[in-house]
């Protein structure tokens, strides 16, 4: 009787005084597969295989699952353990770094082309910064303080992406030889200054969606900073 009386009431303080989710594991979980995507698109960009680009598309709708399912019990908490504003920002920002991978392998793929060592090491770097804002969001729960460090980190793999993004630009838009042949009117050399032209506009559309997923994941380094001030 007595077990009896305690469920029933168990279940009078939990609909009073609902649980709190498990924001932290949650956000976590978005983390892990935000990791597990940039290592597959990092493959990607290494070798062009279609293979690793579907992989990409498959773990971008479930890091959609992902963020629907964590908005939806945001939307139904009672309480939460930090600011809800800053949760809801964690999750669709940290969503948003896997979507600019997809896009980026749309962008190759619809264009045709060979993704360079530019491209792909543009996208080791948001790897790493991926991996440190999966780490540092690990230690909210219990070492908050340790979690800053990590935020350093993913918004530094966002700077160092950008100066790889600005060198990757002026290697590109770099006609000198082009210019040249044109001068001495060489055999082709209309023909190849063409194409030069059109691979530039093309690599720079891919270039620039790196530099937008690595501004994400800045974002979401400073999301996470943010937290680690008001909890600590």
């Amino acid at each position: 009787m007595s077990g009896s009386s305690d469920s029933v009431v168990t279940k009078l303080v939990d609909r009073v005084f609902p649980r709190m989710p498990d924001f932290y594991g949650l956000i976590n979980q978005q983390c892990d597969l935000v990791v597990k995507s940039m290592d597959v698109f990092v493959t990607f960009m290494e070798t062009g295989d279609i293979e690793f680009a579907n992989q990409v598309r498959a773990l971008e709708k479930e890091g959609d699952d992902l963020k629907s399912r964590n908005m939806a019990i945001l939307n139904r908490a009672f309480a939460t353990p930090m600011d809800r504003e800053d949760i809801y920002r964690a999750i669709v920002t940290i969503d948003e770094i896997v979507n600019y991978a997809k896009s980026t392998v749309r962008e190759v793929e619809v264009l045709e082309i060979k993704p360079n060592e530019h491209m792909a090491e543009m996208a080791r770097l948001i790897r790493d910064g991926s991996e440190a804002l999966r780490d540092g969001y690990a230690k909210l729960s219990t070492k908050p303080m340790d979690a800053e460090a990590y935020a350093a980190r993913a918004r530094k793999a966002e700077r160092n992406t950008e100066k790889i993004y600005r060198s990757a630009l002026a290697e590109l838009f770099n006609a000198d030889k082009h210019l040249e042949a044109l001068s001495r009117k060489s055999e082709g050399a209309e023909v190849n200054a063409m194409r030069h032209v059109i691979e530039m506009f093309k690599s720079r559309e891919v270039y620039r969606h790196l530099s937008n997923a690595a501004d994400r994941l800045e974002h979401a380094g400073g999301i996470l900073r943010d937290i680690v001030v008001q909890i600590a």
